[in-house]
Protein backbone atom coordinates (compact mmCIF):
# COMPACT_ATOMS: atom_id res chain seq x y z
CA UNK A 1 0.00 0.00 0.00
CA UNK A 2 3.28 2.30 1.10
CA UNK A 3 6.60 2.38 -0.13
CA UNK A 4 9.52 4.52 1.05
CA UNK A 5 12.02 3.50 -1.73
CA UNK A 6 15.72 5.38 -0.69
CA UNK A 7 14.31 8.27 1.20
CA UNK A 8 16.61 11.01 2.42
CA UNK A 9 14.97 13.40 4.14
CA UNK A 10 16.03 17.07 5.28
CA UNK A 11 15.12 20.33 7.36
CA UNK A 12 17.52 22.78 5.58
CA UNK A 13 20.74 21.74 5.54
CA UNK A 14 20.56 18.63 8.24
CA UNK A 15 19.95 15.30 6.88
CA UNK A 16 17.80 13.32 9.22
CA UNK A 17 16.52 10.27 7.40
CA UNK A 18 19.27 7.98 5.31
CA UNK A 19 18.23 5.82 2.32
CA UNK A 20 15.15 4.42 4.20
CA UNK A 21 13.37 1.86 2.66
CA UNK A 22 9.94 1.04 4.53
CA UNK A 23 6.76 -0.92 3.02
CA UNK A 24 3.83 -0.74 4.75
CA UNK A 25 0.73 -3.43 3.75
CA UNK A 26 -2.52 -2.71 3.39
CA UNK A 27 -4.94 -3.66 6.51
CA UNK A 28 -1.92 -3.86 9.13
CA UNK A 29 -0.89 -2.02 12.16
CA UNK A 30 2.85 -0.85 11.36
CA UNK A 31 4.83 0.57 14.62
CA UNK A 32 7.49 2.89 13.83
CA UNK A 33 9.55 3.39 17.33
CA UNK A 34 13.08 4.22 18.44
CA UNK A 35 14.58 6.76 21.28
CA UNK A 36 13.75 10.30 21.09
CA UNK A 37 15.81 12.44 18.23
CA UNK A 38 15.75 9.21 15.83
CA UNK A 39 13.16 11.17 13.26
CA UNK A 40 10.53 9.29 13.51
CA UNK A 41 8.22 12.30 13.51
CA UNK A 42 10.10 13.37 11.01
CA UNK A 43 9.77 10.50 8.88
CA UNK A 44 5.65 10.94 9.61
CA UNK A 45 5.88 14.86 8.32
CA UNK A 46 8.02 13.51 5.13
CA UNK A 47 5.03 11.68 3.78
CA UNK A 48 2.27 14.54 4.60
CA UNK A 49 4.87 16.45 2.94
CA UNK A 50 4.63 19.37 5.58
CA UNK A 51 8.00 21.35 6.32
CA UNK A 52 10.47 18.64 5.12
CA UNK A 53 12.66 18.25 1.71
CA UNK A 54 13.01 15.15 0.56
CA UNK A 55 14.98 13.11 -2.23
CA UNK A 56 13.98 9.37 -3.11
CA UNK A 57 10.16 8.00 -3.21
CA UNK A 58 7.03 7.56 -1.68
CA UNK A 59 4.66 5.74 -3.22
CA UNK A 60 0.93 4.85 -1.99
CA UNK A 61 -1.48 2.53 -3.86
CA UNK A 62 1.58 2.33 -6.95
CA UNK A 63 1.22 6.40 -7.30
CA UNK A 64 4.50 8.63 -6.57
CA UNK A 65 3.34 11.38 -4.35
CA UNK A 66 7.06 12.67 -3.37
CA UNK A 67 5.90 15.75 -5.49
CA UNK A 68 2.00 16.13 -4.08
CA UNK A 69 1.00 19.11 -1.69
CA UNK A 70 0.20 18.46 1.52
CA UNK A 71 -3.60 18.50 0.76
CA UNK A 72 -3.05 16.39 -2.36
CA UNK A 73 -1.71 13.66 -0.32
CA UNK A 74 -4.40 14.04 2.38
CA UNK A 75 -6.96 13.65 -0.73
CA UNK A 76 -5.54 10.09 -1.92
CA UNK A 77 -6.57 9.38 1.97
CA UNK A 78 -3.76 10.08 4.03
CA UNK A 79 -5.21 10.85 7.61
CA UNK A 80 -2.61 12.59 10.26
CA UNK A 81 -2.90 12.74 13.97
CA UNK A 82 0.08 15.21 14.82
CA UNK A 83 2.04 14.78 18.08
CA UNK A 84 0.64 17.97 20.24
CA UNK A 85 -2.73 17.25 18.75
CA UNK A 86 -3.23 20.95 17.27
CA UNK A 87 -6.46 21.71 17.97
CA UNK A 88 -7.70 24.95 16.43
CA UNK A 89 -8.48 27.78 19.21
CA UNK A 90 -11.36 29.17 19.00
CA UNK A 91 -13.21 26.49 17.08
CA UNK A 92 -16.00 24.11 18.55
CA UNK A 93 -15.66 20.79 18.79
CA UNK A 94 -18.02 19.92 15.87
CA UNK A 95 -16.06 23.12 13.57
CA UNK A 96 -12.63 21.13 14.46
CA UNK A 97 -14.05 17.63 13.22
CA UNK A 98 -15.39 19.26 10.10
CA UNK A 99 -12.15 20.46 9.20
CA UNK A 100 -11.39 17.40 8.35
CA UNK A 101 -14.01 17.16 5.78
CA UNK A 102 -12.06 20.06 3.33
CA UNK A 103 -9.67 16.90 3.10
CA UNK A 104 -11.87 14.70 1.23
CA UNK A 105 -11.93 13.85 -1.98
CA UNK A 106 -15.34 13.39 -2.56
CA UNK A 107 -16.79 16.66 -1.12
CA UNK A 108 -19.10 15.51 1.80
CA UNK A 109 -19.21 17.48 4.89
CA UNK A 110 -20.80 14.82 7.17
CA UNK A 111 -19.25 13.42 10.13
CA UNK A 112 -18.30 9.51 9.58
CA UNK A 113 -21.24 7.97 12.15
CA UNK A 114 -17.70 5.85 13.22
CA UNK A 115 -16.52 9.03 15.35
CA UNK A 116 -19.59 9.01 17.26
CA UNK A 117 -19.27 5.44 17.64
CA UNK A 118 -15.98 5.13 18.89
CA UNK A 119 -15.94 8.88 20.54
CA UNK A 120 -19.69 9.84 22.14
CA UNK A 121 -17.89 11.94 24.54
CA UNK A 122 -17.77 14.32 21.39
CA UNK A 123 -21.23 13.90 20.41
CA UNK A 124 -22.50 15.15 23.72
CA UNK A 125 -20.06 18.15 24.08
CA UNK A 126 -20.12 19.69 19.88
CA UNK A 127 -20.82 23.29 21.61
CA UNK A 128 -17.46 23.07 23.28
CA UNK A 129 -14.25 24.91 22.21
CA UNK A 130 -11.84 22.16 21.49
CA UNK A 131 -9.52 23.82 23.76
CA UNK A 132 -11.63 23.55 26.30
CA UNK A 133 -11.13 20.18 26.09
CA UNK A 134 -8.68 17.97 28.66
CA UNK A 135 -5.91 16.55 26.48
CA UNK A 136 -7.29 13.02 26.00
CA UNK A 137 -10.63 14.23 25.13
CA UNK A 138 -8.29 16.98 22.84
CA UNK A 139 -6.47 13.42 21.32
CA UNK A 140 -10.24 11.78 20.63
CA UNK A 141 -11.19 15.46 19.13
CA UNK A 142 -7.85 15.29 16.89
CA UNK A 143 -8.47 10.91 15.64
CA UNK A 144 -11.90 12.24 14.96
CA UNK A 145 -11.07 15.19 12.99
CA UNK A 146 -8.40 12.92 10.85
CA UNK A 147 -11.23 10.32 10.47
CA UNK A 148 -13.44 13.04 8.93
CA UNK A 149 -11.04 13.09 6.11
CA UNK A 150 -12.00 9.71 5.50
CA UNK A 151 -8.79 8.10 5.14
CA UNK A 152 -7.55 4.46 3.56
CA UNK A 153 -4.48 5.34 5.80
CA UNK A 154 -4.52 6.76 9.69
CA UNK A 155 -0.95 7.91 10.57
CA UNK A 156 -0.73 8.76 14.79
CA UNK A 157 1.90 10.20 16.29
CA UNK A 158 2.44 8.84 20.02
CA UNK A 159 -1.21 9.06 20.00
CA UNK A 160 -1.09 8.20 24.22
CA UNK A 161 1.43 10.68 25.14
CA UNK A 162 1.02 13.11 28.00
CA UNK A 163 -3.06 11.53 28.49
CA UNK A 164 -4.60 10.78 31.52
CA UNK A 165 -4.63 7.28 32.38
CA UNK A 166 -8.37 6.79 32.14
CA UNK A 167 -8.37 7.52 28.71
CA UNK A 168 -5.37 6.48 27.55
CA UNK A 169 -7.19 2.66 27.22
CA UNK A 170 -10.12 4.56 25.29
CA UNK A 171 -7.38 5.53 22.70
CA UNK A 172 -6.00 2.55 22.70
CA UNK A 173 -9.12 0.53 21.98
CA UNK A 174 -10.33 3.24 19.65
CA UNK A 175 -7.05 2.61 17.49
CA UNK A 176 -7.46 -1.12 17.25
CA UNK A 177 -10.98 -1.16 16.58
CA UNK A 178 -10.37 1.02 13.66
CA UNK A 179 -7.75 -1.68 12.39
CA UNK A 180 -9.55 -4.43 13.19
CA UNK A 181 -13.47 -3.71 12.96
CA UNK A 182 -13.22 -1.06 10.09
CA UNK A 183 -10.31 -2.49 7.77
CA UNK A 184 -8.30 0.84 8.28
CA UNK A 185 -4.15 0.61 7.65
CA UNK A 186 -2.77 2.33 10.18
CA UNK A 187 0.86 3.52 11.10
CA UNK A 188 1.56 4.52 14.80
CA UNK A 189 4.47 6.22 16.65
CA UNK A 190 4.38 5.01 19.69
CA UNK A 191 7.08 4.68 22.68
CA UNK A 192 4.65 2.23 24.79
CA UNK A 193 6.12 -1.27 24.04
CA UNK A 194 2.89 -3.06 25.98
CA UNK A 195 0.79 -1.55 23.44
CA UNK A 196 3.18 -1.58 20.80
CA UNK A 197 3.00 -5.33 20.74
CA UNK A 198 -0.60 -5.55 21.48
CA UNK A 199 -2.16 -3.08 18.53
CA UNK A 200 0.99 -3.57 15.89
CA UNK A 201 1.19 -6.56 13.23
CA UNK A 202 4.64 -5.19 12.62
CA UNK A 203 7.47 -2.49 13.62
CA UNK A 204 10.69 -0.32 12.33
CA UNK A 205 13.24 0.60 15.26
CA UNK A 206 15.21 3.88 13.96
CA UNK A 207 18.10 5.04 14.69
CA UNK A 208 20.26 7.92 13.65
CA UNK A 209 17.68 8.28 10.65
CA UNK A 210 18.02 4.95 9.29
CA UNK A 211 15.85 1.27 10.05
CA UNK A 212 17.85 -0.49 12.83
CA UNK A 213 15.67 -3.29 13.49
CA UNK A 214 12.22 -4.33 11.86
CA UNK A 215 10.17 -7.35 12.16
CA UNK A 216 6.87 -8.84 13.10
CA UNK A 217 6.18 -7.48 16.28
CA UNK A 218 6.53 -11.25 17.64
CA UNK A 219 10.19 -10.69 17.07
CA UNK A 220 10.42 -7.38 18.81
CA UNK A 221 12.29 -8.76 21.58
CA UNK A 222 13.35 -7.21 25.04
CA UNK A 223 16.83 -7.65 23.99
CA UNK A 224 15.92 -5.26 20.61
CA UNK A 225 14.15 -2.64 23.15
CA UNK A 226 17.34 -2.46 24.94
CA UNK A 227 19.63 -1.78 22.76
CA UNK A 228 17.49 0.05 20.45
CA UNK A 229 15.15 2.33 22.99
CA UNK A 230 16.52 2.03 26.46
CA UNK A 231 18.20 5.30 27.73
Amino acid sequence: MLKFKDLNVFYGTSHIIHDLNLEIRKGEVFCIMGRNGVGKTTLLRSLLGIGVQTKGGIELDGAEISRDLTYQRARRGIGYVPQGREIVPGLSVLDNILLGCNARADGQTSVPPLVWTLFPFLKDHLNRRGTNLSGGQQQQLAIARALATDPSILVLDEPTEGIQPNIVEHIEQAIVSLNRDYGLTIILVEQKIRFARTAAHRFAILEKGQIAAAGQTADLSNELIHKHMSL
